[in-house]
């Protein structure tokens, strides 16, 4: 701490609470050990209310009963909701200081879920203070915005259109070029010029935003950036090597590993998730339910393991001679188990016995009951993480928009 003694006093909503220099460094608060790291009283001021250099102490005009909440939190590590608060305004309190929803206990956690649903408000923590910039950092700034979000500007939505437009002109193609009629010589070359110049609008956007990046590793690591990569490169090296081997060689007619390169830039289509929220919020709920979607997988496999072995059984292993012949194999069982517990039913194979036709009732009502478990869960988060997306986006428009006006 550059400023006072070895202890401080924190001033919250008028309640005192005294620290030690390195009890705040050690802090699961990050907007208290991030004053350790002030080197200025401005720098101070931009993270508490006031500050009294004569008594060391930080004033924060917050609510002091929910303070004092989080401060048994840390001394006990358990986080639970102050009685008679809302729940929204003390999860607006831990984002304040630092917490997020994840460090509440499960039964806090549900009840904030459930009253953002019902209320749609989404909290945000503050981001920290960037301090002053120099032109040339406003400027990549401005940029990574214009590829990056295009709500931002006029500028972002010119970029954002072209881009979806060459995404829809390169699925067309794809899709045509598979058609019979498109198989000509001159169909062909036209095809490779209009795929020419959509793989270079994709690949100079790609290389224009990873020089802009603040971090060029993560820029790496981002999903849509590797989708973006999957989608480029198996046309540079289809084109690598056709160069190498020849328009007609062998290798040109039998390569499959070519003809898998070609159909990979069908990832094309995912860089749509890059312009639109409903593919964002697809995306952020996969993500945030993964646990839920393996325990649906669970479930799945452990029926399917199940019935699968009692189906051959019944309609095959009790009479091998004259038995079902689509039910020899316990996994040929499984794609009827799979087919029966989504309610699908091609057809292609049914159980003929009694049993069998029990045990496939039984088989489709629980793969009802087993499917709907986690689906109120995932349905609850998809809408949590569209409104969320939505106010991010409509704050992002409404700060830039600001931006440009001053």
């Amino acid at each position: 701490m550059k400023f006072g003694g070895s202890f401080c006093t924190l001033n919250v909503g008028g309640r005192r609470f005294s620290f030690s220099a390195e009890l705040m460094k050690r802090l699961p608060l990050s907007r208290l050990s991030r004053l350790h790291r002030c080197v200025s009283e401005s720098e101070l001021l931009e993270l508490c209310d006031d500050y009294d250099r004569d008594r060391n102490e930080f004033f924060f005009d917050r609510h002091s009963e929910a303070f004092s909440f989080i401060m048994l939190y840390v001394q006990h590590g358990k986080l639970r909701f102050m009685p008679h608060m809302c729940e929204l305004s003390f999860y607006n309190e831990m984002l304040y200081w630092g917490l997020e929803s994840a460090d509440l206990q499960p039964c806090c956690q549900r009840r904030l879920d459930d009253r953002l649903s019902d209320c749609f408000v989404h909290f945000f923590p503050e981001e920290e203070p960037r301090g002053h910039e120099e032109p040339q950092s406003r400027w990549l700034e401005r940029m990574r915005r214009t590829f990056e979000e295009p709500t931002s500007s006029l500028a972002a939505q010119i970029i954002a259109s072209v881009s979806v437009l060459f995404v829809v002109i390169s699925m067309v193609m794809l899709c045509a070029s598979t058609l019979p009629d498109w198989k000509t010589a001159e169909t062909l070359d036209q095809h490779r010029i209009i795929e020419a110049v959509c793989i270079g609008w994709f690949t100079a956007e790609c290389i224009v935003r990873f020089l802009i990046s603040r971090n060029k590793c993560e820029f790496v690591r981002r999903p849509l950036n590797i989708i973006d990569l999957l989608a480029i490169t198996p046309y540079y090296i289809s084109v690598t090597v056709t160069n190498l081997t020849g328009e007609n060689s062998q290798l040109q007619r039998a390569g499959v590993t070519l003809r898998v390169l070609r159909i990979m830039r069908i990832f094309w289509v995912i860089k749509l998730a890059r312009h639109f929220l409903g593919l964002q919020t697809l995306g952020l709920t996969l993500r945030r339910c993964y646990r839920e979607m393996m325990m649906l997988l669970i479930f799945i496999c452990v029926a399917m393991a199940i019935f699968s072995a009692l189906a051959q059984l019944l309609e095959h292993g009790l009479d091998l001679e004259s038995g079902n012949q689509d039910y020899a194999s316990i996994p040929a069982a499984c794609w009827w188990v799979i087919i029966s517990m989504t309610t699908v039913g091609y057809g292609d194979m049914y159980p003929v016995t009694v049993a069998g036709r029990v045990l496939g009732g039984l088989c489709v009502v629980s793969g009802i009951v087993l499917l709907a478990l986690p689906i109120t869960f995932i349905y609850h988060s998809f809408v949590q993480c569209y409104h969320e997306l939505k106010v991010r986006s409509a704050r992002c428009t409404h700060s830039l928009s600001a931006e440009f006006i001053h």
